[in-house]
Formats: C-alpha cells, structure tokens, sequence
C-alpha cells in the first residue's frame, strides 16, 4: 500500500482546487471579455452613428447611422444593466483602437467618408456576428447568453443592410 504524505496529499487537493478554480474562471473570464468588447463596441456604434448622421452625404448611410445610435444606445443600455447585475465595471467609451478609427473617420468627408464608414460598419459587423453567437451558444452566464441571444438578429440585420449599402455603393445591386 502506497502511503501518501500530508503535504502531498496538500498539494493534490490544491491541485484539483485550482483546476476546478480555473475552470470556473475561464468561463467567467470569457463572459467578462464578451461584455467588456460589446460596451467598448456598442459606443463605439453610437459615436460612429452620430458621426455618420452629421457627415454622411449619402442618404442611406446617414440613415444607417441614425439607426446605430437608436439600436446600439438601447442594446448599451441593457449590456449596462446586467453589468450591474451581475458587479462588472463595464466600460462606456471607445478602446484606443476604436478611437483611433473614429479619429481617422473625422477627418473624412464627402463620399470618401461614406465610403470608410461603410466599409468599417460591414468588418465590425461581421466580427460581432461571431462575438454574439458565440457568446449566445457558449457563454455561461445567464444573462449575457440571453443578452447576445437577443441583440443578435439585431446585429445581423446591421451587417445584412451595410452590405446592401455598400453594393449600392459600388454598384453591386
């Protein structure tokens, strides 16, 4: 019979503690970076919404960015909510990547604006798409699966009408 030792049965329960810890925490970890990238993305439709109203001079690039301000102000405002919920400091402002496209857009007018914020709008679109469905198929808390869940349709329905804008645009329709 194999004795085991006080302190190595110490550290074989340590052991399994952090392992279960650390998967407790992968999951929690992957939910707080969902949240953390959807506020910093949700303003960052807002701003870039209202930036496109003021500046677009396309019509339908002006409406889509009125319609950003409307659906990703209501979506940040529900992500905030179940921040608070659930004790996450989310952030309400751009990271320095976003702030930097916004900088860069500012600059911009006429249809070279147009042009750069359409093309922004459909990758950004795309890369939430994956972001919400994964989070909706994968995450493990509740409420930001539900959220993602539910602001998912919403994103796609973006994406699918920023790519109708930009055939339009290019000629593609």
């Amino acid at each position: 019979m194999k004795h085991i030792t006080r302190k190595s049965c110490c550290v074989a329960v340590i052991g399994l503690g952090i392992t279960a810890a650390g998967t407790m925490f992968a999951a929690s970890l992957a939910d707080s970076k969902f949240a953390m990238a959807a506020a910093h993305g949700g303003d960052t439709e807002v701003e870039l919404g209202k930036l496109a109203a003021e500046k677009a001079t396309n019509p339908d690039v002006k409406a889509f960015g009125q319609q950003m301000v409307q659906d990703h102000g209501e979506a940040n405002e529900k992500l905030m909510s179940i921040g608070q919920q659930e004790s996450m400091t989310l952030p309400a402002d751009m990271d320095m990547k976003q702030q930097a496209m916004y900088n860069k857009l500012k600059m911009l007018s006429g249809p070279d604006f147009d042009k750069a914020y359409v093309a922004g709008m459909v990758k950004d679109h795309q890369e939430d798409v994956k972001a919400f469905t994964k989070e909706a198929n994968s995450g493990a808390d509740p409420k930001l699966k539900q959220f993602a869940a539910e602001t998912l349709p919403v994103i796609q329905g973006h994406l699918d009408k920023i790519k109708a804008i930009q055939a339009k645009m290019t000629g593609g329709m």
